[in-house]
């Protein structure tokens, strides 16, 4: 398994398990990131943080710290 943050662009992955502790995560799944949801990786900004992605029909950016805790196959 890898995390989001190892996804190149033009990517589709699936959501695997969420890492991570209490805030950290509530956030994460507030944000419509929950186990078996598809993620397309639209874009990487230059210097890799943050990343651009597509979840449920919107548009989301995510700093690095937040795509290591997302484990996606």
């Amino acid at each position: 398994m890898k995390s989001l943050e190892q996804v190149k662009p033009g990517e589709t992955v699936s959501v695997v398990r969420l890492h991570g502790e209490g805030p950290i995560k509530r956030r994460i799944m507030d944000m419509g990131i929950t186990k078996g949801v598809t993620v397309f990786v639209r874009k990487v900004a230059p210097l890799g943080d943050p990343m651009e992605i597509t979840v449920r029909g919107y548009e989301l950016s995510l700093r690095k710290a937040d795509c290591a805790a997302i484990e996606v196959q």
